[in-house]
């Protein structure tokens, strides 16, 4: 593994500037669709509309979630969009041209009915920063759904109104950001898709970029702590008679494990938080499938990542849901609560506390 992290805001940003940028119209082949291509870039020389777009796709991004261009059996080379910005890194003059390779594989590859026609633009970005070190970024979006907009004129004391239709500039649908650092790894790579659940919406991320995470502080604790959850919502019902409350109680004490640190011990990791021994045995040998991590694919120390925490802890729940009467949230010591039945048959829990607010 090569082990990465970053630490980026786009308020440092101020320097980066949009040299180059291309608009093409891709439609959906299997539906009968065009491919439109623009033979050249455009003018850019109106200073508030460079700088409106370089804030607007810039700022789309979190900052927080890396990929790389990847291929089968690892050879990156052979990945079309990873050697079209290698072209466009290395020769800037190459820009309109390759642009439009980028088109055409966009097109190529996103066969699926459901797919959407769409407006492509591919933007070159300079002095962009990442972490300590500005660099040369390539810009991929495309805009699939046009918005309409009003443009109101004042003439000779009289109001002109026109409705019109375009590209909502902070709403794009799908995106990427491929920076021109860690060459030898597939670039570093920002990813946008909101629409990314839908099965047909994979082929951004999968057919078109054809992307992996990058190997960083984020993707393994973001990883880690979901194969964790996995195990204590998933798998350990299955092999224990283990209730909510004990579940609730698992993962608090996972969640603040990665809060409190800031490096990551496998072998601590698992005595703190599995401290029934059999347990612990069961989630070192525990396999998700479905191609999924394992806690065995991982190596045994890495960075805690607070950014994945952060967002990992969203899903933590620490709920326990009662029919639909009642929710209890159980935030710490598990020895406060206890669950029983009473002679009737009707499961309780019994809470002890000090004070109410």
């Amino acid at each position: 593994m090569h082990p990465y992290n970053f630490h980026t805001t786009m308020e440092e940003n101020n320097l980066a500037n949009l040299l180059k940028l291309s608009v093409h119209h891709v439609g959906n082949k299997v539906n009968g669709g065009e491919l439109l291509l623009s033979k050249n870039d455009l003018d850019l020389s109106d200073g508030s509309f460079r700088n409106a777009i370089t804030k607007f796709f810039l700022e789309s991004f979190e900052w927080l979630e890396f990929y790389n261009f990847t291929f089968s059996n690892e050879e990156v080379q052979l990945n079309p969009i990873f050697t079209f910005c290698e072209r466009i890194f290395q020769n800037h003059e190459l820009f309109n041209s390759v642009s439009e390779e980028i088109g055409t594989h966009l097109f190529e590859t996103a066969n699926h009915p459901q797919i959407k026609n769409g407006d492509l633009l591919i933007g070159l970005f300079e002095n962009v920063l990442l972490e300590d070190e500005l660099v040369d970024v390539i810009g991929i979006f495309k805009s699939e759904n046009k918005q309409s907009f009003l443009n109101v004129e004042m003439q000779n004391h009289s109001c002109n109104v026109k409705l019109f239709e375009g590209i909502q500039l902070d709403k794009l649908d799908k995106a990427c950001l491929v920076f021109n650092t860690h060459r030898e790894f597939g670039y570093k790579i920002t990813i946008l898709d909101r629409s990314n659940k839908v099965s047909e919406a994979q082929y951004w991320r999968e057919q078109f970029l054809n992307v992996k995470p990058a190997e960083d502080a984020y993707h393994f604790t973001k990883d880690f702590m979901q194969v964790t959850k996995n195990f204590i919502t998933k798998q350990l019902p299955k092999d224990t008679d283990i209730n909510k409350s004990e579940q609730v109680d698992l993962l608090n004490r996972s969640l603040d494990y990665f809060k409190t640190k800031t490096s990551f011990d496998k072998n601590e990791f698992e005595e703190v938080v599995f401290q029934d021994p059999v347990v612990r045995e069961s989630f070192k040998h525990y396999e998700p499938g479905n191609n999924k991590p394992s806690p065995m694919d991982f190596d045994n120390n890495f960075e805690i990542s607070d950014n994945a925490v952060k967002k990992q802890s969203k899903v933590y729940k620490s709920i326990i849901k009662l029919d639909k009467n009642f929710h209890i949230y159980v935030h710490g010591d598990r020895e406060l609560i206890e669950q029983g039945r009473d002679p009737d048959g009707r499961k309780f829990y019994k809470i002890y506390f000090n004070e109410e607010s």
